[in-house]
């Protein structure tokens, strides 16, 4: 089983920019693909964006393209950097992983989740 550890989350001021981590631990070769999600407080969880391990391709959802960027820095890490922050993005973030090659911005797509990081941005 994998575990996932998110950081980096905190307070911003809108127009400003956070990086997330998320670190991958246990038995990581069973993982194929890392995504991010977040949830607003009433809102349902929505996918962020997800890179394959093996391929190296990255999505990032129509909305936040041009503002956010997915990477992996190294074997275990992957990385949300999100740029000119808005109050909307304020937010639990999550990282998952995923055994299996299946839509990415599908929750049910991912077998291991972390605990989230806040993020919040006030105006």
């Amino acid at each position: 089983q994998v575990q996932l550890a998110e950081s980096g989350g905190g307070s911003v001021r809108a127009g400003g920019s956070l990086t997330l981590s998320c670190e991958l631990s246990g038995y990581t070769a069973e993982t194929v693909r890392v995504a991010w999600f977040r949830r607003a407080p009433g809102n349902e969880r929505e996918g962020v964006g997800a890179i394959d391990r093996g391929t190296g391709r990255t999505w990032i959802t129509d909305s936040l393209q041009g503002r956010f960027i997915i990477s992996r820095p190294n074997g275990n890490t992957v990385s949300l950097e999100m740029n000119n922050l808005a109050v909307e993005d304020s937010a639990t973030y999550y990282c998952a992983a995923a055994r299996y090659r299946d839509y990415w911005y599908r929750s049910t797509s991912y077998n291991a989740w972390g605990q989230g990081t806040q993020v919040t941005v006030s105006s």
